[in-house]
């Protein structure tokens, strides 16, 4: 198992905050995220045994690029996983960025493809292609981009690009794994012809294991080998009454009208992962438990990821082991502040998941 964490671009805090929501980026957070802070953050998932840590893209947070560019200077080992939008940008142009982060850190790029399913949003950006032809647009930048990376040079006459002569000046030496998620069937074919890391947000496991089991087979079908990653928050405390008690302590700082203005947001989005995690909602807290340990709560006011493992330390180890169990190998967690919690769940957790050393 691999374990990465994530970098709270749009401020950190005691509750619930969105990764990309403009609204919420614009209000006050009880710590900016400065560079120096985010520089913190990286440090203790550094120092706590984590191997990345995820960026979000999107209209409310910062570039990732140039805030992972920044971040990589104050850290030795740690890698990031730089979120991109396909078709922001051409994937000639994002393959030069690739090489040049390579050379300035070390080979610690990986990237997060995030093709988009908020129509409003893609919009603004001055996107009006839809659904499934977004995705047909991640399909073909994807193609090129690995072909850019080559250093052979080619041309290309497709849909959305045109290239006469493309390709590096030189081959890319260390080419970053490509972390794709996405639910719908069209994004499930891209991830199988192109995705190094299929990415999925936390459902039960017995629902994780059903869309594995359908990816593999795709995957298989282009001689494919793919791995499997999952999207948490984590609430873990030496009890599961406190941990559960601070799940409660977080639900209480939602505001009513904060959750009805997230729900309605919600709805307008096209994205299929959305909508499975906007239906994973119950009422109290409890009744946000979808599964033993598996809390649905964030998921009222975050987009994305809207799932977290509560419970004891162990309780939330046996879990890690639940979605390892039918798949997952790479874990992207966090939790709040993003700071104290990269220690807790470096120092407390992730021990009880490394094999001991025979000696």
């Amino acid at each position: 198992m691999r374990f990465h964490w994530f970098l709270p671009t749009t401020g950190d805090g005691h509750q619930v905050r969105t990764a990309i929501t403009t609204t919420d980026a614009r209000r006050a957070a009880d710590r900016p995220a400065t560079v120096g802070y985010l520089t913190q953050v990286a440090r203790a998932a550094e120092d706590s045994g984590f191997q990345a840590a995820l960026t979000p893209v999107g209209a409310g947070c910062p570039d990732p690029w140039i805030v992972c560019g920044a971040v990589a200077q104050h850290t030795e080992r740690l890698k990031l996983l730089v979120a991109f939008r396909p078709g922001f940008a051409l994937p000639t142009l994002l393959a030069q960025q690739a090489q040049a982060f390579q050379d300035v850190t070390g080979g610690r790029l990986l990237l997060n493809v995030v093709t988009g399913g908020d129509p409003v949003e893609q919009r603004a950006y001055g996107d009006f292609l839809d659904h499934d032809a977004r995705y047909a647009r991640t399909d073909e930048f994807l193609h090129v981009l690995r072909r850019t990376w080559s250093g052979v040079p080619f041309d290309h006459h497709g849909d959305h690009y045109r290239l006469e002569g493309g390709g590096l000046a030189t081959p890319l030496e260390q080419i970053p794994d490509l972390y794709f998620g996405g639910a719908s069937p069209a994004a499930e074919r891209v991830a199988a012809r192109h995705a190094d890391v299929a990415l999925m947000w936390g459902e039960p496991p017995a629902a994780i294991a059903e869309r594995v089991a359908r990816l593999r087979a795709l995957a298989a079908r282009h001689g494919r080998p793919l791995r499997f990653g999952i999207r948490l928050h984590v609430i873990t405390r030496d009890t599961g009454e406190q941990a559960w008690a601070e799940a409660e302590r977080l639900l209480k700082g939602m505001d009513p009208a904060r959750i009805a203005a997230a729900q309605q947001r919600f709805a307008r989005f096209d994205s299929v992962g959305q909508r499975r995690m906007v239906d994973l909602h119950g009422g109290s807290l409890r009744d946000l438990e979808i599964h033993p340990g598996l809390w649905a709560g964030a998921g009222l006011v975050r987009e994305g990821a809207g799932t977290a493992l509560v419970g004891s330390h162990d309780e939330v180890a046996d879990l890690i082991r639940q979605y390892a169990a039918v798949g997952m190998e790479e874990f992207i967690l966090s939790g709040w502040p993003h700071l104290e919690e990269a220690y807790r769940v470096g120092e407390q957790v992730l021990p009880r998941l490394t094999p001991v050393p025979v000696t």
